[in-house]
């Protein structure tokens, strides 16, 4: 049995006061006008898993306005093993906080529930913009095969702060340097490891017959083989920059339509979002692979700028995999080729609340 969400109640979360949802473990189609609280509910699914959500929003940010009471979402999750629950929260002004089947547990573990993939509008310009939102997503990936990923960019981050500190404080003591420089490297080569590693499942995983373009994707400017020792012959050229300036904390993701030969940047918006559609898919189709069981989908207004073959194909696929599909749009037309495959809801907002209730139209 695949994993899914059967029940998600959000407290004082953004526009919704209080919301409670029920899932069967169909594909969910969320439709309504701008700002009654589609994105809302994906941004809430997307925090059942480690890191920032979705939005990459602070805690304080979700709470809703005007009363800032902090918010709390609370989750069911049917498992092969049974109910599971999650919780997470956020008082004025506090860091988020997590519980799992009732006792406090960190964000990492939530992880290891269900993994979860997601698409927004704002990851359109991801081949256009810089390189750090492509690491962000290409490490969403990664975390989504080797739930120990986050672990090790933790531990990388926290030890390129500290030698970065060293850089700007002109330390000159080699022994301080050494042991930041050892710790980074073991977690760098892990993690350059990692993502190469899910690279290539994306790869074996891609459907070649699939209306959306395929796109070979690469590691670029990633860490040199022995990173310990590059670090330390590059000390006096970052301590001048005053901050560490090679390893995978620099590196990029490199997309080619194969099709064509064309660098993704140079393709159209639209053949730019069909890329990262297929790549959404074969991660999808991989886990699926990997463990019997596909993630969780968040595909924030995917259908907006796909034409009717294009949805349906879309759909077709999501549905073949038995993945759990969240998504959003502001009519329901856009996803009339789901038909009984879907529960659909209808979101309004009714002066300043989000309202949701069943589409059976």
């Amino acid at each position: 049995m695949p994993v899914h969400l059967s029940h998600l109640t959000l407290s004082h979360f953004r526009s919704h006061q209080r919301t409670r949802l029920h899932f069967d473990g169909r594909p969910v189609a969320l439709h309504g006008p701008n700002g009654s609280g589609k994105t809302n509910v994906l941004e809430a699914i997307s925090l059942l898993s480690p890191g920032r959500g979705l939005r990459r929003a602070t805690p304080d940010e979700m709470a809703r306005r005007p009363q800032a009471l902090g918010w709390k979402l609370r989750a069911e999750f049917l498992t092969p093993d049974g109910l599971r629950l999650a919780e997470t929260w956020a008082e004025p002004g506090q860091s988020r906080q997590v519980r799992i089947d009732d006792k406090y547990a960190p964000q990492l573990a939530l992880g290891a529930l269900v993994p979860m993939l997601w698409l927004t509008p704002a990851m359109d310009r991801l081949w256009l913009e810089g390189a750090e939102g492509r690491r962000r997503f290409l490490d969403r990936t990664t975390l989504s095969f080797a739930p120990d990923h986050a672990a090790q960019v933790l531990a990388y981050d926290k030890a390129m702060r500290e030698r970065n500190r060293l850089l700007r404080d002109g330390v000159r003591d080699g022994r301080w340097f050494a042991a930041l420089e050892a710790q980074m490297a073991e977690a760098g080569t892990q993690i350059t490891a990692n993502r190469r590693a899910a690279l290539a499942e994306l790869a074996l995983h891609v459907d070649p017959t699939s209306p959306f373009p395929m796109a070979e994707m690469t590691l670029e400017a990633s860490a040199p083989d022995d990173l310990a020792a590059a670090l330390a012959e590059n000390r006096a050229r970052d301590m001048a920059a005053g901050r560490s300036l090679i390893g995978p904390h620099r590196a990029d993701l490199r997309a080619v339509w194969v099709a064509k030969g064309i660098e993704a940047a140079q393709c159209s918006t639209g053949e730019q979002k069909a890329f990262l559609i297929s790549a959404i898919l074969a991660n999808a189709r991989a886990l699926r692979a990997k463990t019997g069981t596909p993630p969780i989908l968040l595909l924030d207004e995917v259908a907006a700028h796909l034409d009717a073959d294009r949805r349906a194909a879309l759909y077709d696929a999501v549905c073949a995999m038995g993945a759990q599909c969240f998504m959003t749009g502001t009519g329901p037309e856009l996803f009339a080729e789901l038909g009984a495959r879907a529960q659909v809801f209808a979101l309004s907002d009714l002066n300043g609340v989000s309202h949701i209730e069943k589409d059976n139209s």
